[in-house]
């Protein structure tokens, strides 16, 4: 027994150093590549030290989108960048004159002052409290789930995902206020990418697909599988896969407002026939959140797809 606590103890003192010296690579690394490699690490640690926190459902969600998702979004802005002869000025000026060392290690002494804030709450909070968890437990029967998580998400705090999916629309609407997306050329993927593309698509549908489903009573959920939908998007995107241009306009812009709208719509109806914000009846709660979860993850991935896209699609009408 001690010698398994005293390995739970390495695994997580190692951890813990991991995610500071990659943070820290991560933010004083001149390399843009090198640094969206670094944060896609440092975003898969963040997952596993959330596993080691008993939080799968926060874990599962870091690594698809904190690591997955996110460190794909950079590549594709990294890929964007057309200044590439005013870097090259900058790189060679910043190489003829060596910064200062403070300014050098200024985001180390950020990282370092919110890691002994964080320690310091920590320790002090007391090893007995309780938290929410026997209030949420005492009410999970009328949630309509038996996943406490998905309770709190989807039903007692619904409004913070309303929110959540709504801020998520806002930044797609931010990148298309950029302009249009790159017109991509028509060559055919490779044999490998190909392949991939045919076998894996398919494969991350059902994950999403199961994901959802089995957020129920099991981690998982909306975003963890809108997540995983809009990585089957990217993988399309990067065999050449384009939509139709008769898609690009009102359906595209449908499924994207569907999450939000059906957010919206049930906050309404709950608002109207219970009083509460988002609360659901308890005879129908489990059936109104697979309702609100299924719209949700499908609005998710196309979001994330879209984002992907580095741009608003352009729609050609035909002469």
């Amino acid at each position: 027994m001690a010698t398994v606590t005293l390995l739970a103890w390495l695994l997580d003192s190692l951890l813990g150093l991991g995610l500071l010296w990659l943070g820290w690579r991560a933010l004083t690394c001149a390399d843009l590549f090198k640094a969206i490699v670094l944060f896609i690490a440092f975003g898969l640690l963040i997952a596993l030290a959330w596993v080691r926190l008993d939080a799968p459902d926060v874990a599962l969600a870091e690594a698809a989108i904190g690591a997955g998702l996110t460190g794909a979004l950079l590549l594709a802005a990294l890929a964007r960048l057309t200044s590439i002869e005013t870097d090259k000025v900058a790189t060679e000026q910043a190489e003829a004159t060596p910064p200062k060392r403070l300014a050098s290690w200024f985001p180390a002494i950020i990282m370092l002052f919110f890691t002994a804030g964080l320690g310091y709450t920590l320790l002090s909070l007391s090893p007995y409290a309780a938290g929410l968890a026997p209030e949420v437990a005492a009410n999970l029967d009328s949630s309509g789930v038996i996943n406490p998580v998905t309770a709190v998400l989807l039903n007692f705090r619904g409004y913070d995902t309303l929110l959540e999916v709504v801020v998520l629309l806002l930044a797609l609407l931010g990148v298309w206020s950029i302009g249009g997306a790159i017109e991509s050329r028509q060559d055919r993927p490779g044999p490998v990418l190909d392949l991939l593309t045919r076998l894996l698509t398919p494969l991350l549908i059902l994950v999403a697909a199961y994901l959802l489903w089995v957020g129920a009573h099991a981690p998982g959920g909306a975003f963890q599988a809108g997540s995983v939908l809009a990585a089957a998007g990217v993988l399309l995107l990067l065999g050449g896969w384009r939509l139709p241009p008769k898609l690009t306009a009102l359906s595209l812009r449908l499924a994207l407002v569907a999450g939000p709208g059906a957010f919206i719509a049930m906050a309404a109806f709950t608002l109207l026939m219970q009083g509460q914000l988002l609360e659901f009846p308890p005879a129908q709660a489990g059936m109104l959140i697979l309702v609100l979860e299924t719209v949700a993850t499908f609005s998710i991935g196309t979001t994330l797809t879209a984002l992907f896209l580095g741009g608003r699609p352009q729609h050609k009408e035909k002469p």
